[in-house]
């Protein structure tokens, strides 16, 4: 594991937000496209298909790096990228989530 600086970790803005929407994209196994509110409405891909179903991920509060440069993938730009912890092997992907709510857009400092 590479050390960042502290100033480099200051960099990275982490947001709360609501995954307000999950669709299928057409020809991606592992790839969902969700619309989240995190303090503004935005698009991020993520791949996380093979861990949950739609329907378990609409209404979740997650954690986002929101100042990530925008990346095109499957014709989609996603607009920042959901924190998920894995085990080693990437058999089994966790979201990040809250245990209290707070407002979508809430910086995680």
């Amino acid at each position: 594991m590479e050390n960042i600086t502290f100033d480099d970790f200051l960099k990275i803005d982490l947001r709360v937000a609501e995954i307000k929407a999950c669709e299928d994209i057409k020809g991606a196994d592992k790839l969902y496209k969700l619309t989240i509110d995190a303090g503004e409405t935005r698009e991020i891909v993520a791949g996380i298909k093979q861990f949950y179903k739609k329907d378990e991920l609409i209404g979740k509060k997650i954690v986002i790096v929101a100042n990530l440069e925008p990346k095109k993938l499957k014709g989609i730009t996603s607009h920042g990228m959901l924190l998920a912890a894995s085990t080693e092997d990437k058999s089994s992907v966790v979201l990040l989530t809250l245990d209290k709510d707070i407002p979508n857009g809430s910086k995680i400092s």
